[in-house]
């Protein structure tokens, strides 16, 4: 789940539209904070130049499948059955390509087979959901919520501005959950910290904004039918914030002269930004500076 952008600016990349709106001053996101460990100047090119990348239709498919699905949670509970999300597919893709120039560039036009194929591929993906729960019986309170918090720092330092969106917050008798659905499949081994790392910092961002730690995180990977729970507590929330501030106190630092260095690694082979990185014989674009102004 990502503390993320809202499904419109998920459908065409992290660095998508950058004209569209004002830009805001950055903040942490599971993505960009994982963005930074793995790479700080993919962390600059992202959240810093706001470079596009181009969607794709693994990305867009799943935007489209949380756009169905905060639809259907939209709906009375007895009406949320796999035969309404199937009729949803279709109004849902019209209002993401209408939206979302790259993705509707991904076919050639409503005719395009691929674009049938596609779109069976995202149906089944609903029904794998519906295999894993039955969401007539949930207790939704939220879906598709925007989410920002403040972590206090350490001492006399500032805050850690924590920013996203959860999929959908349940409080029931089961207690308070979080859900995140991934239209991709289950990691596999050696990349299972990546989820924790995920998971956690939703735990922590409802802590501070809910004042309750969750019950629960529960993440729904539809790509395979797999469910995935975490049950966090607060002295573990305490330490993952002492490491989200490490983050973004390094972040800060590099700031002021956009001293962003590349990291090299398996994720290279597919950056989108191997042309301007320096460590692949490219030049980055002239530092923009900081968004709104001194770091």
């Amino acid at each position: 789940m990502t503390v993320r952008e809202p499904p419109s600016a998920r459908a065409a990349g992290p660095g998508a539209s950058p004209a569209a709106t004002a830009p805001r001053p950055p903040a942490l996101s599971p993505s960009r904070a994982a963005d930074f460990r793995r790479c700080p100047l993919l962390y600059r090119f992202r959240a810093v130049d706001r470079l596009p990348e181009p969607p794709s239709q693994a990305q867009v498919r799943g935007t489209l499948v949380h756009a169905v699905l905060e639809r259907l949670f939209a709906r009375d509970p007895a009406d949320r059955t796999p035969q309404a999300a199937r009729e949803l597919l279709g109004p849902c893709w019209d209002d993401l390509a209408a939206a979302e120039p790259a993705a509707a560039a991904l076919f050639s036009g409503p005719e395009d087979p691929q674009l049938a194929l596609w779109l069976d591929s995202a149906s089944a993906l609903l029904d794998r959901y519906f295999a894993l729960e039955d969401p007539a019986g949930v207790s939704a309170t939220a879906v598709e919520t925007r989410i920002e918090a403040a972590l206090p720092g350490a001492g006399d330092a500032a805050p850690v501005p924590l920013r996203g969106i959860l999929d959908r917050l349940d409080d029931g008798p089961d207690g308070l959950r979080v859900v995140d659905y991934k239209t991709g499949a289950t990691p596999g081994e050696g990349y299972e910290s990546g989820v924790l790392f995920q998971l956690k910092f939703y735990a922590l961002a409802v802590l501070l904004t809910h004042g309750r730690v969750p019950d629960e995180l529960r993440l729904l990977y539809l790509a395979d039918g797999t469910a995935l729970t975490y049950r966090p507590d607060a002295e573990e929330l305490t330490r993952f914030g002492r490491l989200l501030e490490a983050v973004w106190t390094a972040i800060r630092l590099a700031a002021p002269t956009g001293d962003f260095r590349p990291r090299t690694g398996p994720a290279c082979r597919t950056c989108d930004h191997k042309a301007r990185c320096p460590a692949w014989g490219g030049t980055p674009p002239p530092y923009p500076g900081w968004p709104g102004g001194a770091a």
